[in-house]
């Protein structure tokens, strides 16, 4: 680990290391911080870049995993690609563009959602699972049988669901068995040819003694279509 470096980005207060800051040598953040690029600092002798503070959160997270996560109900995506742009990131950027791919007519994309729901309790500690669901969505049958066929020694928690879905639920002893059964199903859904086209994760309070954290991971291949 480096010396941590504390930023103030828009009045906004971030504390990191300095190699995550230079993890993208060609970015704006690499250049300030390899000296190539003046540097400013406030009162309080932190370095201050005069941009959104808030966006930067996405930013500093992106230069520490090489993955862009976004709240389910982000809605300045906009703003991100221009802070993006600004700072130079161009892994960021790509991601922020993020095209959908151009098909042959005869070809489309498939999707297969998996999200995680946890229910966590505000006042234990360590922090205590109340309940957790995993939950596979998507219209190729062909997987969801496959998923139910192949994933048998988790059958006591599977939940009765619609025709596109599957579900999962664990209670507060088996907790872990959910990651167990998402590394699994993550993994064969991407032997069935499928890929992540991206990530997101949600934080909110349902009640007064309870957070939800849910995860979601979208999937996609393409496939030919099949005349009628």
């Amino acid at each position: 680990m480096t010396t941590p470096v504390t930023l103030n980005v828009g009045g906004h207060l971030y504390t990191t290391s300095l190699s995550t800051l230079q993890r993208y040598p060609d970015s704006m953040l690499g250049a300030m911080f390899r000296g190539d690029f003046p540097t400013t600092r406030d009162s309080q002798g932190n370095y201050f870049i005069d941009r959104d503070g808030t966006l930067f959160r996405y930013i500093l997270n992106f230069l520490r995993t090489s993955e862009l996560t976004l709240p389910m109900d982000f809605t300045e995506t906009d703003l991100l690609r221009k802070e993006a742009d600004f700072y130079q990131i161009e892994p960021l950027i790509q991601c922020l563009s993020d095209p959908k791919p151009l098909y042959p007519p005869d070809i489309f994309e498939q999707v297969v959602e998996l999200s995680s729901t946890r229910k966590l309790s505000k006042y234990s500690n360590p922090v205590a699972v109340i309940i957790t669901q995993l939950t596979i969505t998507t219209k190729v049958h062909g997987l969801l049988e496959g998923i139910s066929n192949n994933f048998t020694k988790w059958n006591k928690h599977m939940m009765d669901t619609r025709d596109c879905q599957v579900s999962f639920t664990f209670g507060p002893c088996d907790y872990h068995q959910e990651v167990s059964l998402r590394v699994h199903l993550m993994d064969y859904i991407m032997k069935q040819g499928f890929t992540i086209r991206n990530t997101r994760v949600h934080h909110m309070s349902e009640r007064a003694n309870e957070n939800t954290v849910e995860h979601h991971w979208t999937f996609c291949r393409p496939a030919h279509k099949v005349e009628d």
